[in-house]
């Protein structure tokens, strides 16, 4: 095991290649049988490094990685000659819209340009990355011309097919695309971090047994997102964002005890300008600029992954919402792009208070795979004029207990397009003396996607 510093490293030799001293520094404890790199405070602009298994990297307060600007200086897995990738790896799929399982070849390929990222790892075991207070990451908004929506660049953190990963107490900004995006991966602590503006805060793929606490997300996109994820556990965490603050599917998912808010801090990227995006920069000048929070709940399952099990057991338990479009948002009707892999089984929402409601929670499963969902214990306060509280369609049974509604107007409680299932209503309060309490209709249903 070997401890060492980032600044020997540039000391003896290394001044004109910030991000070869910290390769140098990490391989060297690599080859030594592991340790902890430290970086003392300084400002150090870098390009894409690689974190081997059983190293450390440790930010002191006061030390800043500033990512580069040039999307070419990411490619570190394709140049790393410690631990060289497979030839099949090599070739380089660009990002195109992406529908069918057949075209996320570039998602797929851990070495693709699309994967790249300030700080990577890629089967890698028992690695940390851990930041005092006031240290920092910075994406630095870096433009690509050739990434994602041909604008996006490199994640923060980017691993692959790794195990026992630690990221604890960075603070990471102005990441071009994910701040902190892992795949394939198990056993995962995610604590005590800070996300500000960019994309996703954290998302995961294909992963098993993550653990998020303790974190504050003010995202332009998704806080916490991803698909075909087994155990994934969120509690104690603070999200603000321009999209949803969860965008997840997977089975055995639980968040408790967060807060989750709008307006976003920062607004979503995809509302800049070309020029904007190109610069990193957004103008005051543009009006188009959006900052509404989507919803606090939107399910996830796209064809980028092969889902391993029938995504369910998803529960939201002692939270609280402010200011969101939707609350939940399932629609498996077929006319939303990212959820159309499998479909959702059950879901339950407890001791939720939702403030500032401005659309129904829709809940529309698939005809034959139909879901279920219970909300007990929960608080609902419309901020729009005669709105139902839910969209229903295809559920095998919603049970809603002990729920109080506030501002429902004129509107029913329950608008349904399938009369199959079984609707239980127990101990409901709503703030009108009469009306229907469930509106069966065989009109078209239509859900904007989101």
């Amino acid at each position: 095991m070997k401890n060492v510093s980032v600044a020997d490293y540039i000391s003896i030799g290394a001044e004109t290649d910030t991000t070869q001293a910290f390769q140098s520094a990490i391989d060297d404890c690599f080859l030594n049988g592991g340790g902890t790199v430290e970086v003392p405070k300084g400002e150090y602009p870098i390009g894409g490094i690689r974190l081997r298994s059983n190293v450390s990297l440790l930010l002191r307060s006061g030390a800043r990685l500033l990512g580069s600007r040039n999307p070419e200086d990411y490619c570190i897995l394709l140049k790393d000659g410690v631990e060289p990738i497979e030839d099949a790896l090599r070739q380089q799929p660009k990002w195109r819209f992406s529908l069918t399982a057949e075209d996320f070849v570039w998602n797929k390929n851990p070495a693709s340009r699309w994967n790249n990222g300030l700080i990577r790892a890629f089967r890698a075991r028992n690695v940390t990355i851990k930041g005092e207070e006031g240290s920092l990451i910075d994406g630095m908004d870096c433009f690509d011309e050739q990434g994602e929506e041909n604008y996006r660049g490199p994640h923060c953190i980017s691993m692959h097919d790794c195990s026992n990963i630690n990221i604890e107490g960075i603070h990471i900004q102005n990441s071009s695309n994910w701040a902190v995006a892992l795949f394939n991966s198990q056993d995962i602590r995610v604590s005590d971090i800070r996300v500000i503006g960019g994309h996703d805060g954290v998302h995961l793929t294909t992963c098993d047994g993550a653990y998020i606490k303790d974190c504050s997300f003010f995202t332009g996109d998704d806080c916490v997102a991803g698909i075909d994820n087994i155990d994934v556990n969120v509690s104690n965490c603070e999200l603000n964002t321009a999209c949803s603050a969860f965008r997840i599917g997977g089975t055995h998912i639980h968040v408790s005890n967060c807060r989750m808010y709008g307006p976003a801090r920062f607004l979503f990227r995809g509302s800049l300008s070309a020029e904007e995006k190109r610069l990193g920069k957004p103008s005051k000048s543009n009006t188009a600029h959006r900052y509404n929070m989507l919803s606090a709940f939107t399910y996830y399952a796209d064809f980028s992954r092969q889902i391993r099990l029938r995504p369910g057991d998803i529960t939201f338990t002692d939270c609280t919402v402010e200011n969101v479009d939707r609350f939940i948002h399932y629609n498996y009707s077929g006319n939303e792009p990212w959820q159309r892999n499998k479909p959702l089984k059950d879901m339950r929402f407890e001791r939720i208070t939702v403030n500032g409601l401005k659309m129904p929670l829709t809940i529309y499963g698939d005809r034959d795979e139909t879901v279920s969902c219970a909300i007990t214990d929960c608080t609902f306060s419309i901020d729009s004029i005669d709105i139902p509280l839910i969209h229903l369609c295809n559920c095998a049974e919603l049970t809603l207990k002990n729920v109080v509604v506030k501002g429902l107007g004129g509107a029913p409680l329950i608008k349904r397009w399938s009369k199959e299932g079984c609707v239980h209503l127990e101990n409901l309060r709503y703030d009108r003396d009469e009306g229907v309490l469930i509106a069966d209709t065989d009109e078209p249903f239509i859900c904007k996607p989101i």
